[in-house]
């Protein structure tokens, strides 16, 4: 049994909360379908398989680096949620895991990542070239996991939804130097990155299992998915967040990284409107300059300028939309195991 099948959800868990928040929510969330857990990571590496032994080896560093696996969780508590658990629903926690972790090779290449979850990047590794060609693999065999799945509604939303992530990439590189970058740019960028798996996630599960039980109803599948793009941006917004507040801990790579990066995320532009004069200049020096040698002094200007707590409450807006979605979801178990979920997502800023 290879490393990955012989590890448990709990274990996903223990590999990323080394902080001292309370995981006890998270933990009986993971509980509520650890057997399609497993199964689910029993396939992976079997999926993985190649006669190129450099594509094995990658995927699996990538896929088994850990993570909590969120996008794929929400897959299998949506097949819950609705009653409709199928080895298609597992297929489709796949197909999302690579999806998300495609993007993951191709955003350390371009962002020349050296760390993420708290080891080297494959690119560090390896180099860019076969990082990317990787990322090319995992994309090519989630959509032929689709084939297998075999229900068109699923491949559109999923290939509308790879295409507008490519899109929110180029966009985010555009706006590197862009120091008048507006939220409303912003929010577009993080809806196409993060918000929008997150949201193909829920979505596309809903659909499947609509297509299996004529009890979902159109209307629930909408309220899904829509929980999906709350928790997706809110989920983005907090990481923002921790960037300048959290630690290496809890974010698996060095806090300040987003500024190193000269990316302008919410706390800075924010930040960036509300003050003049030599904060301003420190700011935009430290951009310019892709630098985060002086993080503390940033974090000062960030903070008094209220830009952190403003960030905070339109985390807490987007995970509050979330909550409100799943009120018109049916009552059981998986129900509840969301909303343990976004539970966790709000008291990762708290």
């Amino acid at each position: 049994m290879s490393e990955l099948t012989s590890k448990s959800p709990d274990d996903d868990i223990l590999l990323t909360r080394t902080d001292d928040i309370d995981s006890n929510k998270l933990t009986g969330v993971y509980d509520a379908v650890s057997n399609d857990f497993l199964v689910v990571n029993e396939l992976i590496p079997k999926l993985l398989s190649s006669e190129v032994d450099l594509v094995e080896e990658i995927g699996r560093y990538i896929v088994e680096a850990g993570g909590k696996r969120f996008r794929p969780l929400l897959v299998l508590l949506t097949s819950g949620l609705f009653d409709t658990k199928t080895t298609d629903a597992n297929k489709l926690a796949i197909v999302i895991e690579f999806l998300h972790t495609a993007t993951l090779l191709h955003d350390d290449v371009v962002d020349k990542s050296a760390l993420r979850r708290g080891r080297l990047t494959a690119n560090e590794k390896w180099g860019n070239p076969p990082s990317v060609l990787v990322g090319d693999f995992l994309y090519s065999r989630a959509f032929q996991l689709m084939v297998e799945i075999g229900n068109l509604n699923i491949m559109k939303i999923l290939s509308d939804a790879t295409n507008l992530i490519a899109e929110g990439e180029v966009m985010q590189l555009a706006n590197l130097g862009n120091f008048s970058l507006s939220v409303d740019s912003y929010r577009k960028v993080i809806n196409c990155k993060t918000a929008l798996l997150f949201e193909s996630a829920t979505h596309s599960a809903g659909v499947l299992a609509m297509s299996k039980s004529s009890k979902v109803k159109e209307e629930q599948v909408k309220s899904i998915r829509s929980y999906g793009h709350h928790f997706g941006m809110a989920y983005q917004l907090i990481d923002d967040l921790l960037d300048y507040v959290g630690s290496k801990t809890i974010m698996g790579k060095n806090t300040g990284d987003d500024l190193s990066e000269g990316k302008l995320t919410l706390p800075i532009i924010l930040a960036l409107a509300k003050t003049g004069g030599r904060k301003k200049n420190s700011l935009l020096h430290a951009l310019k300059q892709k630098s985060s040698a002086n993080l503390e002094e940033i974090v000062e200007i960030i903070t008094s300028s209220g830009a952190i707590e403003d960030t905070r409450k339109a985390a807490l807006h987007e995970i509050e939309q979330a909550r409100e979605h799943l009120l018109h979801l049916p009552e059981n178990e998986y129900r509840k195991a969301l909303e343990s979920l976004t539970e966790y997502s709000a008291d990762r800023i708290f």
